[in-house]
Order: structure tokens, then C-alpha cells, then sequence
């Protein structure tokens, strides 16, 4: 039987993560009836051991998993050569450092069930971190409007066949959960009530380097696909809200500020144009 759903996980050098979110995706409670899935490891690129723990794993019955490797990194390229592999009509589009409750991947496939283009995900919990920073920073951030109010999609985020038609292979871009959510309307994204924990990363200076990444991949969607902005639902919040949020966690407020201040710093570059974690 076809399966109707695919689970795609992009994987470069994921040999700490890669089993435990398999693990997760496995764990998933019973499909809509009529639906089987598939998963799909794109591994890209890597020299450790992703693609053999991968293989290791042992799926259930009805969760037919496929490693494909690439030897050159590139999350962007790989996601094109898992959409061209993969069976389903329902796409997910999983990081492998993200845990996902039982219910997600079915609450996912049910919303995504109709012919019409939509795009989903669940919502998600910011995983318990190490540093102070991070925890404070992490406590206000998932307070602001977009998201409590949004369907962001960071770590997961899921389409229809129709959806995923309307573009070609995926752009060499930074910000390719940014991409795919402004391809929708807001009228056309679900977010299912459905859990998922993503990592945070962790400390002053990584937070910084993040947030540097993900405001320059914001912007490169909007100079290289201006027209998407206006599917963008993001708002800056209220005074009032701001207001709120320095009296009810001045901590997190202050974290917060900090980091978004420090962004400006040259002395927090990076070499790098990817960094895990938002």
C-alpha cells in the first residue's frame, strides 16, 4: 500500500539526535484510518554515524523507513531529493534534534487530509535548558504573539502535496521553515493541538549568534521573494503587551533585551551560516 504520509527528517552529523527522534516518530499513536506513512532519513553530507544509527533502528510495522545519503551537505538540497522520493501525499518535515508527542504526526495527517493547499504544525514546548540565560530568555520568548498566536512551524512543520506544488526544488536560502510558512496564507495554516519539544540553544553568545541567523534569514526571504510578505501575519507587540511582559518576568524581559541588542555586535559573528537552534 502507498503510504499517504511522509515524515522527512534532514540530517547533517546528527548521530547524538538522530535515534531518539526516530524513536519519538515511532512512538506516534495510530494514524486516520485509511492512512500508513513512511519515514524518510535524508542524510547529507555527514561523517559520523547518522545514517547507520538510522538504519539501526527498528520501525513498526506500517513505518517502512528509507535512509537516503548524500555526500554533500545541504539541507535545502536534500529536502528536494526527499520530496522527489517520497510517497506520500501528506509531507512532514521534521529537525532531528525534535522530540514529537504521540499524537502529532496523526493530528498533523487529519488536518492535512483535504485536496485544498494547507500547511500545519503543532505546538511547540522549548525543551528544559542548562543555562539560566537560555531559560529566561526561553520563558519570555514563548510569550510573544507570535508565538501564542501564530502557526510559526520552527523544528516542524508540515504540507499537502497541493501545498508543497507551489514551488519547484527548495531555494539555497536560511530560513526554509520561514519560506514554506509564507507560501501559505494565514488562512490556509493550521496549527493542531498536538505538542512537540524543540531545543533551545544554549548560553548568551549562542542565543545571539541564532538570532543574528534567523534576522538575516527573514531577510533574505523578503529580498529574494518579496511577494510571499504579504501571506506575513508576524506583528511587533502592543505597548500594553510590552508593558506586561517587563512587570509579570523583568528577568526574561532583560535577557531578552539583551540579546536583541547584542545582535547589532559585531563581536558575536559568525562564520558559520547555519547554527542549530533558533
Amino acid at each position: 500500500m502507498t503510504p499517504r504520509v511522509s515524515v522527512l527528517i534532514p540530517a547533517h552529523n546528527e548521530a547524538r539526535y538522530i535515534a531518539e527522534c526516530l524513536r519519538a516518530v515511532f512512538a506516534s499513536a495510530p494514524l486516520p484510518a485509511g492512512m500508513t506513512a513512511e519515514v524518510l532519513v535524508l542524510a547529507n553530507g555527514c561523517s559520523d554515524g547518522t545514517a547507520s544509527l538510522a538504519r539501526a533502528s527498528e520501525p513498526p510495522p506500517g513505518w517502512p523507513l528509507r535512509v537516503l545519503e548524500q555526500p554533500e551537505g545541504g539541507k535545502l538540497r536534500a529536502l528536494t531529493a526527499g520530496d522527489a522520493a517520497a510517497r506520500g501525499e501528506i509531507l512532514i518535515y521534521l529537525d532531528a534534534d525534535v522530540r514529537v508527542s504521540p499524537a502529532l504526526i496523526p493530528q498533523l495527517a487529519e488536518a492535512l487530509a483535504g485536496k485544498a493547499p494547507r500547511y500545519a504544525s503543532g505546538h511547540p514546548q522549548v525543551a528544559p535548558a542548562r543555562s539560566a540565560v537560555t531559560r529566561a530568555y526561553a520563558r519570555l520568548w514563548m510569550r510573544l504573539p507570535f508565538f501564542t498566536r501564530g502557526v510559526p512551524g520552527f523544528g516542524v512543520f508540515a504540507m499537502n502535496r497541493a501545498g508543497r506544488q507551489r514551488w519547484g526544488s527548495w531555494p539555497d536560502i536560511i530560513a526554509d521553515d520561514t519560506f514554506a510558512r509564507l507560501n501559505f496564507t494565514p488562512e490556509e495554516r493550521v496549527q493542531v493541538a498536538a505538542e512537540y519539544s524543540w531545543p533551545m540553544v544554549e548560553g548568551a553568545r549562542n542565543l545571539v549568534r541564532v538570532r543574528r541567523r534567523q534576522n538575516a534569514g527573514v531577510a533574505e526571504v523578503a529580498a529574494k521573494f518579496p511577494q510571499l510578505l504579504r501571506n506575513d501575519d508576524k506583528l511587533p507587540p502592543a505597548k500594553r503587551t510590552v508593558l506586561n511582559l517587563l512587570l509579570t518576568d523583568p528577568a526574561g524581559f532583560l535577557a531578552y533585551t539583551l540579546v536583541a541588542l547584542a545582535v547589532k555586535s559585531p563581536l558575536f559573528a559568525s562564520r558559520s551560516r547555519w547554527t542549530r537552534g533558533r
